[in-house]
């Protein structure tokens, strides 16, 4: 009985050898593998990020990475990603946007790795998109060495001020207004050395930016030391350019100093946004050692910025996601024949009267109609208001109350306001020692309001300054070799006293009985 059981069990094991074998062969000739014969996730101990590395688990994130993006379809049946790689090359582009909930729809495991451990899956999935893109087009290589995948559509949205340590080499999105740009500067990607004496060649070394550059020592042929030197020809770079975003206007809380944070822009992203312009950053939130951070405080301190991976400026739609209710609600209300009194009655309602002040400042906030008289002549569709009273006439209440309501608005008062505050103004880099330009209040508040509060106590100077912002919406630079043009297409609400205003005191007195 124990021979017959013994046979029974090798012949089950060799029966399962033999359909595990033809399940093997069946999934390598139709290229349809299952997830399972690829990884087996019940399997992983240890850090996930060095299981990550393993030749079986980039197999399996490319198969099924190729896999989505050859078959995953639209709602009219078309392939959504294949006509999105045949736009990018009609277009020589070099970037490939992909939803995020698609990715997270077809596999849930590689969405999840995205988002933890972004620097090891992106440039897996990058070079995944450049073969796909070699498939349909086998000349595009010539055109672009390489294919950068674009996330976009991340289901949580952080703050400036929220981000915290649990979130450094994450994938996360953060909104703001651009404040600073610097130049476009070369990158080392791919070093080579040569040595000066023997032309003895070392490298490719991969340079990922955050690190120092590397100091290969003394020669092995000649025996000379310090004698590498770069390699200027075979070197490869890439584009870098570092902005500042800061918190939008209208999400401080108040009291509060709104919070800023160092993008890293790189290859195509470069020059795609300027000061003054409302984005949406999807990229890794990193840090970095910074030797001059820890002598001026005494203990480790490391610089935190986030590495692009997509960078999209936001329009006045998006800014204001508007839901059903709400479109349901504004079509009910522009069917009201009385809807423009209603408005004019709904501005700072604790305040009693003033009904044309209240007027202009809604018809400032709505705004005019822009004109592009054939393509020549523009017409500004903003609306300027002065506001003249005497102290205690509620001029500072209607500034604060626009403030409030406007999505993106700027208060600011005269007496603290300088030109260069109001305009823009050239700083130095204390990184790379360039001349940076950042932007002002007029600049920050664009496709906005810009309050100033206590107009007649400004300078002159600094008052005929803002006079270009509100007749062409625009401010040119001109400062340390820097010519531009900013756009400040926001309207100015102004309070001011009257020059021969005068103050009356009311003497009240109370007699106690």
């Amino acid at each position: 009985m124990e021979q017959n059981s013994d046979d029974e069990e090798l012949r089950r094991k060799i029966r399962m050898t033999q359909v595990r074998f033809a399940q093997d062969q069946e999934s390598m000739d139709e290229g349809e593998a299952d997830q399972h014969e690829f990884i087996n996730r019940e399997d992983v101990k240890g850090n996930i990020g060095e299981w990550l590395d393993q030749p079986q688990v980039i197999r399996f994130i490319q198969h099924n990475f190729s896999k989505f993006i050859k078959n995953f379809k639209d709602q009219n049946g078309q392939n959504l990603y294949e006509e999105r790689i045949i736009k990018m090359c009609s277009q020589n582009e070099k970037s490939l946007e992909v939803n995020f909930s698609h990715l997270a729809e077809a596999n849930q495991n590689i969405s999840m790795w995205l988002i933890g451990y972004p620097k090891k899956i992106v440039p897996i999935l990058d070079n995944v998109a450049f073969s796909l893109t070699c498939e349909i087009f086998p000349s595009y290589k010539s055109i672009a060495t390489e294919i950068y995948v674009r996330f976009r559509d991340l289901p949580m949205k952080e703050n400036l001020r929220d981000l915290r340590c649990f979130q450094l080499d994450s994938l996360l999105t953060i909104c703001g207004v651009v404040t600073k740009r610097s130049a476009v500067f070369p990158q080392l990607k791919k070093v080579f050395f040569t040595c000066r004496k023997c032309g003895d060649k070392k490298g490719p070394f991969f340079y990922n930016g955050n690190q120092e550059t590397l100091n290969i020592g003394s020669c092995i042929i000649c025996q000379s030391s310090n004698s590498y030197e770069l390699n200027l020809v075979e070197t490869v770079y890439r584009n870098y350019q570092k902005i500042t975003v800061q918190e939008s206007p209208g999400t401080v809380p108040p009291g509060r100093i709104p919070r800023h944070k160092e993008i890293i822009l790189t290859n195509s992203l470069v020059d795609t946004v300027r000061p003054g312009d409302e984005v949406e950053v999807t990229g890794v939130y990193t840090s970095t050692f910074d030797m001059s951070n820890n002598i001026r405080n005494s203990f480790p301190v490391f610089m935190t910025f986030i590495e692009a991976n997509r960078i999209k400026k936001l329009n006045e739609l998006e800014i204001g996601e508007l839901t059903e209710e709400d479109k349901n609600e504004i079509k009910k209300l522009s069917k009201n024949p009385n809807i423009a009194n209603i408005i004019f009655d709904s501005i700072a309602p604790s305040i009693y009267g003033h009904s044309y002040i209240k007027r202009a400042l809604a018809l400032a906030m709505f705004g005019g109609v822009p004109k592009d008289v054939g393509g020549k002549h523009k017409i500004r569709g903003d609306i300027n208001i002065l506001l003249l009273g005497d102290p205690g006439t509620a001029k500072s209440q209607f500034l604060k109350y626009c403030q409030k309501v406007f999505h993106r608005s700027i208060y600011t008062t005269g007496k603290g306001a300088s030109a260069v505050g109001l305009t823009a103004g050239v700083h130095k880099d204390p990184v790379t020692k360039e001349w940076t330009l950042e932007g002002g209040a007029l600049v920050l508040s664009d496709k906005g309001i810009c309050m100033i509060d206590e107009f007649d106590k400004m300078n002159d100077q600094d008052r005929t300054s803002i006079h270009e912002a509100m007749e062409q919406q625009s401010i040119s630079i001109s400062k340390a070799g820097i010519v531009t043009t900013l756009q400040a297409r926001c309207s100015v609400i102004a309070a001011a006293n009257p020059i021969k205003g005068k103050i009356i005191y009311y003497n009240l007195q109370i007699n106690f009985q």
